[in-house]
């Protein structure tokens, strides 16, 4: 359930590579990289269960609509198996819902029509709303548009922005969107077990965090948090 992060802006190559190592090691879900990462990745991870995730259009979801289109497929040329892209944040405040959904369900066009070609159909698309700078209100438009334009998931934080995942927010976004088998990522600020586990008890079934070998390693099936 661990997407196992490292978004440092000077992250080296080496970080890249101990990552993947501690990924595989623990069977983590997946490595979340920048997209300049990719192919180092894919070729570190090739013989284990751990997925690559890069980050598209991060962390403001500002790009035109072409650019991470052209973006998401790069990455999965270059070996990514789940993309985590930023909803538009600007145009989401200026009430233009529209122009969010229709990036969003481009970008799964773009997923869906180069399935074959990379072995894309097993691509899932993870969709950052960034809660921390949403009202209720808002979080409940912005899932429901997440979830009608055919994302694979919901994000709750970039992990840069003000805010981060916490479990009233995985409940309203479980109840906006209601009985699907989307799922929800949690991510921005989880450091530990308990934060772990009361997010996914609130109905994550996905964790972001640069923390999980700290969080795996700390864990206790038998202490009583589950």
């Amino acid at each position: 359930m661990i997407d196992h992060t490292i978004l440092r802006p000077l992250a080296t190559r080496d970080d890249i590579l101990r990552a993947c190592d501690e990924a595989a090691q623990r069977h983590f879900a997946s490595v979340c990289i920048f997209p300049c990462w990719v192919g180092t990745a894919a070729r570190a991870l090739q013989e284990s269960d751990v997925k690559v995730c890069t980050v598209i259009s991060f962390p403001f979801g500002a790009d035109t609509r072409s650019a991470k289109v052209f973006a998401i497929r790069n990455a999965i040329a270059n070996g990514a198996k789940e993309v985590d892209m930023v909803m538009n944040l600007s145009k989401f405040k200026s009430g233009d819902f529209d122009g969010v959904s229709r990036d969003i369900s481009e970008s799964v066009d773009a997923i869906t029509s180069t399935a074959g070609l990379h072995d894309s159909r097993r691509v899932l698309l993870k969709v950052i709303i960034e809660t921390g700078v949403l009202s209720d209100s808002e979080k409940e438009v912005a899932s429901r548009i997440v979830r009608d334009a055919g994302a694979d998931f919901i994000k709750t934080s970039t992990g840069t922005g003000c805010g981060g995942a916490v479990a009233d927010d995985i409940r309203l976004i479980r109840r906006a969107i209601g009985p699907t088998t989307m799922g929800v990522k949690a991510s921005g600020g989880i450091k530990t077990v308990e934060q772990a586990v009361t997010l996914l008890n609130a109905g994550a079934n996905r964790i972001g965090t640069s923390a999980g070998v700290t969080i795996f390693d700390s864990y206790d099936a038998n202490a009583g948090l589950a």
